[in-house]
């Protein structure tokens, strides 16, 4: 019988490519990590890696296993979720990986909502971003990631990885109300959101006055993503879209320093109206982007895990939360 956790570790390395990133991601040596594909080897009687310059890589005997071990590990999870199922009470532990507009603007009213309907449930929350929280889910040190896809940068689908789409949140422009950078002048606590039911909603916006142009703001400092992930992307081929090159005075992807620099007169910004949709005013102006362009809130899972009770009660939880005032 074939050893179930070696079977993990050799699909790990299909994975990751090295021994020292399968140590590294699931808290092992190198050489602990070795020595038990060594023994799978022995467990199968053929050979599962070769050498590859300084590393090693799998042979064609090692990619079969690894192919039926994807079905395995699902299998698995589809037991574990059918026995939950039987039981009377939600519990155990769930391992949320989340980013931090929806760990601020989504994830407290879940979490207070998951107190109440499931009390025998823990859920632990980590900071991490959408691309090694899907990493994270599929080497199972997570069990839900939250992730997100902006216009024109669909995310491909991750194998073994089940998705549900949770929301579409508007995206906005933001630009101070006081300052040598202000335009207009926009009252403390116009904001936007976006919600569950997709329609989009941002609020007043400043309608009342005249809409601020994203041609106009060529000459004034921004508040933008770094360039290396979606977002920042997103923001930078908009701004060229409009005829000019934003000039990018803070790069960072916190989006609560966005916001502050923005209210304190140094910046614009483009921001997420989850974030903006909340109780505290916000001291900015805030505008609608030409086509009201949104970004898609997901959620993720192992495709076994999908009907796993405390999966389903999280993503319910997520769910009404985005209708609670």
């Amino acid at each position: 019988m074939l050893d179930v956790h070696r079977l993990r570790l050799l699909r790990e390395l299909d994975r990751r490519g090295t021994l020292k990133a399968v140590a590294e991601a699931l808290s092992y040596s190198p050489s602990a990590i070795s020595q038990q594909l060594s023994q799978l080897e022995a467990e199968t009687g053929v050979t599962l890696l070769e050498p590859a310059g300084r590393g090693v890589r799998l042979t064609a005997q090692a990619r079969i296993l690894v192919a039926h071990t994807e079905v395995i590990l699902e299998r698995l999870e589809l037991a574990e979720a059918d026995l939950r199922a039987s039981l009377t009470e939600v519990g155990g532990t769930l391992r949320v990986a989340s980013f931090q507009s929806v760990l601020l603007a989504l994830v407290p009213p879940a979490l207070t909502l998951l107190a109440e309907q499931h009390p025998g449930l823990r859920v632990e929350i980590t900071h991490e971003e959408a691309g090694p929280a899907f990493a994270g889910l599929l080497a199972h040190e997570f069990d839900v990631v939250l992730g997100e896809e902006y216009p024109g940068l669909p995310q491909p689908p991750v194998e073994g990885v089940h998705t549900q789409l949770l929301a579409l949140d508007e995206l906005l422009l933001a630009v101070p109300t006081h300052g040598p950078h202000a335009r207009g002048g926009g009252a403390k606590g116009d904001n936007g959101s976006g919600n569950g039911d997709g329609d989009g909603s941002a609020g007043d916006c400043g309608e009342d006055q005249a809409p601020v142009r994203l041609a106009e703001l060529a000459d004034v400092p921004w508040a933008l993503d770094p360039p290396d992930i979606p977002v920042g992307q997103w923001a930078r081929t908009l701004c060229r879209g409009a005829g000019f090159e934003p000039d990018i005075r803070f790069a960072s992807p916190d989006l609560l320093l966005q916001i502050h620099l923005v209210e304190t007169g140094h910046a614009v910004a483009l921001l997420p109206g989850l974030l903006l949709d909340t109780d505290r005013g916000h001291d900015m102006r805030v505008s609608r982007l030409p086509g009201r362009p949104h970004r898609r809130l997901i959620t993720g899972v192992r495709a076994g895990a999908a009907r796993h009770p405390a999966v389903r009660a999280f993503r319910s939880a997520l769910k009404q939360g985005l209708k609670m005032p």
